[in-house]
């Protein structure tokens, strides 16, 4: 059996997946999030670690194995969120910091002329969801942590390299090649840590974890962790990438999308690093046999958090479930128009000073159209990053793999294919991350030797195909444009 735990940010997933692809053990648990003040979020790294070990303890019992069954462990984890931690103790020297926090804004402003700079080296472009920016504030908040820092004392690390140095005992300091590349200190193109961002950025290379691939192994959970034992870390792997190398997206042009909190796109580049000329983000994929590649992203703040917020803030649904039968009953096709800029936009607009806004209300509009046109703005964001990874590519996305919680919603399915007139293929297996993960662990031990094997596992999926005219979806975008360039606090929007 393989055991993939799929830490993320509002809890942890641990799967017992079989030789034939099979979950045969599920556990599942929440984390709490904290919020010190407006903007910031946080968590606890010890609950993280705690959870992972009670996790894999539960799943492995339901599952009815032990650990001399378990041939590999693989680790999928939330990517940006970090801690920083005592090399000789363990223990954390505060909270990890979190993707979604904004503390570090200010910094990324002063260094917005030089992203050109920052792209060229990491792929990415310059904003606090990324690690670099909130560990400078954190050692310049702290000048002790930074002459700690600097003499060895301190790790730096994203989820996957915490929960690995503590699984092995404190035995292992790596990091994954995909978490590296989300911090904004790696350089994508050598594969290393980045000497001129190192000093831009201000952070000491002595914390800095050793880099490897994802796929392994890596480590060894130690014995007496999780059972008498010890357990080979087969692969790590930030969760996006592990839901693209679930879905078997390894050559280029392949592209998945995780519904999600938010909605996260990788369309995959094979051997090429795509700059893109659409404010994606390049970054690291895999390949047929688990080996380093390249792929371009966008991501997508809210999607799920759409339908939370339609439930818990405004009252309007009792259950996310509620919100398919209630879009269907809309008798809108147009307006009103929901931009969900909460926390602003993020990509291709990367604008964080916009705001949501509910557009082309009148006396008529109903329930059921506000909450249609929620579920609609899942759909269009996801188009807009479409259209910029075709516009970078010069390639037609015509099919994507889906997974994610809110890709369970057949209203919402059935209106991506027809508004992105592309066909979209959803898996039944929406733990897509976790599942990647423990494929790519289980080849790293020999329990799938190839990607023959790999392909021979049913992911039983589901397909949606477009049914809307052309003229019909010119219109719904046109409109979801000028909703858009409403709530932009700079009036432009990209075009498809």
């Amino acid at each position: 059996m393989v055991l993939a735990i799929d830490q993320g940010t509002t809890g942890t997933t641990v799967l017992v997946v079989d030789p034939e692809g099979r979950v045969r053990g599920r556990a599942y648990g929440e984390i709490r999030q904290f919020y010190p003040r407006p903007g910031w979020v946080e968590h606890d790294p010890q609950e993280i670690y705690r959870s992972a070990v009670a996790l894999c303890r539960l799943a492995m019992a339901r599952a009815r194995v032990g650990t001399e069954r378990v041939a590999a462990a693989g680790i999928s984890n939330q990517r940006e969120t970090f801690v920083v931690w005592e090399r000789r103790t363990g223990n954390p020297v505060g909270r990890a910091i979190v993707w979604q926090c904004r503390r570090s804004a200010s910094i990324c402003e002063r260094l917005r002329g030089r992203e050109p700079e920052i792209a060229a080296r990491t792929g990415l472009v310059v904003d606090p969801y990324f690690s670099a920016s909130k560990l400078k504030w954190l050692l310049d908040r702290d000048r002790s942590l930074r002459r700690r820092a600097a003499r060895g004392e301190l790790c730096f690390g994203t989820i996957e390299s915490w929960l690995i140095f503590r699984l092995s005992g404190g035995r292992a300091f790596v990091t994954d090649l995909t978490n590296a590349a989300r911090t904004m200190l790696f350089n994508l193109r050598r594969c290393q840590w980045d000497s001129v961002l190192l000093r831009m950025f201000d952070v000491p290379a002595e914390m800095l974890a050793r880099p490897v691939a994802p796929r392994g192994p890596l480590a060894e959970v130690a014995a007496g962790v999780l059972g008498p034992r010890p357990v080979p870390i087969g692969a790590a792997i930030g969760d996006q990438q592990a839901a693209l190398f679930g879905h078997r997206a390894t050559s280029p042009g392949q592209t998945k999308v995780t519904y999600g909190t938010g909605a996260f796109l990788l369309t995959h580049t094979g051997q090429t690093f795509v700059a893109s000329r659409n404010r994606l983000l390049s970054t690291i994929a895999l390949g047929l046999h688990g080996e380093p590649a390249y792929a371009l992203e966008g991501s997508v703040f809210m999607a799920g958090a759409v339908v939370q917020w339609l439930r818990d803030g405004l009252g309007l649904l009792r259950n996310a479930r509620e919100s398919e039968q209630l879009a269907r009953q809309s008798t809108s096709r147009g307006e009103p128009y929901l931009v969900p800029a909460f926390v602003g936009l993020g990509a291709p607009y990367w604008d964080s000073g916009a705001r949501g806004a509910l557009l082309g209300v009148t006396r008529g509009t109903s329930r059921a159209d506000v909450v249609r046109a929620a579920l609609d703005s899942i759909a269009y964001q996801v188009c807009d990053v479409l259209g910029a990874m075709e516009k970078d590519t010069g390639r037609r996305i015509r099919e994507i793999s889906a997974d994610g919680g809110t890709a369970a919603n057949d209203y919402l399915m059935q209106f991506q294919a027809d508004v992105a007139g592309t066909r979209i293929r959803r898996t039944r297996q929406r733990e897509m991350t976790a599942y990647g993960a423990a494929l790519l662990a289980g080849m790293a031990v020999g329990l799938w030797r190839s990607a023959d094997d790999l392909a021979g596992l049913d992911l039983r999926t589901e397909t949606f195909t477009p049914s809307m005219t052309s003229a019909q979806r010119k219109r719904l975008l046109a409109g979801w444009y000028e909703a858009v360039s409403r709530v932009r606090s700079q009036r432009q929007a990209p075009r498809r």
